[in-house]
């Protein structure tokens, strides 16, 4: 009896240290993110006046994938509408935003061509491929044709999220170019992050540092935090977790109007219109779930906020 009780002892132990050391990546942090902590009273005291930002949003790929891990199937909303699981059809963005002052970014990164050719030099290996259905991935515009439009000249990438469909176009991406991450993105440990660290790490191999935004609480508490990236009232970053611990949407005031980048905290169109958080595929179904309420309050004060989805129109 005391010898079982030992073996569970050492068994829960060695489990608390895999669990400790399951960080989504080995990769390195760097300094903090530029930009400075802003809050939802500045935000929206400017979202109504066009900015001076482009941006432009691609598709890289189509694709499809499972319903339930877009969508909480198992929400009230889906159970009442009658909705069940199938193969449903998205998209894979990437965002190229242009500021007159600081430069080309890219939010998100698309697909790489290289990715598509060889999935297993880039670090996908078989399980991998087959649990993402890389089969069922269809090239539009790869990141380097992306790019192509601003010759490669990149000040930095924004990621909404580290989850591997958002950081497959890296390959393409130059390894001088810095990394903006929301906080705890890559540092928060999970079980699920045995399956994927072994691909992001390969993805980020020789990359720059990644660096986290720094987020302070919102003194309206409209949201857990904002962040002013270039300190000029024209891009925000906005801290969402849920779908991932570090999740971060992004509120760009452009030429035309202001865009709302829900990045993965909401996925699809239902989602949008019903309120129901993704499914499999998000660590915190009731903190996605009020960020996604928070950010649909925010489009029912300012109307003219274009929202685009995680992976859909």
């Amino acid at each position: 009896m005391k010898t079982n009780r030992i073996l569970f002892a050492l068994l829960g132990c060695a489990l608390l240290v895999a669990l400790q050391g399951c960080r989504l990546t080995s990769h390195s942090l760097g300094k903090p993110a530029p930009g400075k902590p802003s809050g939802s009273a500045e935000m929206e005291r400017l979202i109504d006046q066009p900015g001076p930002a482009e941006l432009e949003s691609i598709v890289s790929a189509d694709w499809s994938v499972s319903l339930d891990g877009l969508l909480n199937l198992d929400s009230a909303e889906a159970i009442s509408a009658g909705v069940k699981n199938r193969e449903e059809p998205i998209q894979v963005y990437a965002h190229l935003l242009k500021h007159p002052q600081h430069g080309n970014f890219i939010i998100d990164t698309g697909v790489s061509q290289k990715l598509v050719d060889d999935p297993g030099k880039e670090g996908f290996n078989w399980l991998v491929q087959q649990a993402m259905h890389l089969d069922r991935l269809h090239m539009r515009e790869s990141t380097g044709e992306i790019l192509q439009r601003v010759d490669h000249r990149l000040a930095g990438v924004f990621f909404t999220h580290l989850h591997a469909d958002h950081i497959s176009g890296l390959p393409d991406i130059a390894n001088d170019v810095p990394l903006y991450i929301g906080a705890l993105e890559s540092t928060d440990s999970s079980f699920k992050n045995l399956f994927v660290r072994g691909l992001t790490d390969q993805l980020l191999q020789g990359k720059q540092p990644l660096q986290e935004w720094h987020f302070q609480a919102d003194p309206q508490h409209n949201f857990e935090g904002i962040v002013d990236v270039f300190e000029d009232g024209s891009v925000f970053a906005i801290s969402v977790p849920g779908h991932t611990p570090g999740s971060t949407a992004f509120l760009i005031r452009t030429t035309h109007g202001p865009v709302l980048l829900t990045g993965d905290a909401c996925i699809t169109r239902w989602g949008w219109d019903h309120t129901v958080e993704p499914g499999a595929f998000t660590a915190d179904h009731e903190r996605n779930l009020e960020n996604l309420k928070r950010m649909k309050e925010l489009v029912s004060r300012h109307p003219q906020i274009e929202v685009r989805l995680g992976h859909q129109h």
